[in-house]
């Protein structure tokens, strides 16, 4: 097993939630890029969206995370950590890298308003839309895919623990 984990998935799919878990049932250390990213910054990450655009925003967010330098540390990216290819190639190669799959159906009871949530959508684009964009990079970098429909948290982390111990790839890489 690699000596770190790194959680991916679409906003609302419980990264962060199941992260802290996760790290506490392996005694690892829990880090959330997104802070990450503000802290060396200095700056929340709707005011550097402001700031610097969407594109300006994914480019923070990439080399942030195509420079974290941790052991044994679960990480929960942001949702859109996957459009930076050299973060993501970055976060495959010092981790095990872990889909968390949902439904759009779930996701779409999860989130809520999208705006409080902080998911930047492109003028006129839903949920779906982005779903679709994103499914496919996630299912691209992830050395396991995780389905969680209809698991809660303790069911997700077993299933997590038992795929990391068998270090069964679910996809051939």
């Amino acid at each position: 097993m690699k000596k770190n984990v790194t959680l991916i998935g679409m906003p609302g799919a419980g990264k962060s939630t199941v992260g802290v878990v996760l790290a506490k049932v392996l005694g690892y250390r829990f880090v959330d890029s997104d802070l990450e990213i503000q802290e060396q910054t200095g700056k929340l990450l709707h005011e550097l969206i402001a700031e610097h655009g969407d594109k300006g925003f994914l480019e923070i967010e990439n080399q942030v995370n195509a420079t974290l330098c941790v052991e044994q540390a679960v990480i929960a990216t942001g949702g859109s950590a996957v459009y930076g290819q050299a973060a993501m190639e970055h976060l495959q190669e010092i981790s095990t890298v872990i889909y968390l799959r949902i439904s759009y159906k779930t996701l779409k009871e999860r989130l809520g308003d999208l705006h409080e949530r902080g998911v930047v959508l492109k003028p006129g684009q839903t949920l779906r839309d982005l779903m679709e964009v994103r499914t496919p990079l996630y299912e691209k970098y992830a050395h396991i895919i995780i389905d969680e429909e209809g698991l809660d948290i303790r069911k997700i982390v077993k299933k997590i623990t038992e795929a990391l111990e068998n270090n069964e790839s679910i996809q051939n890489h």
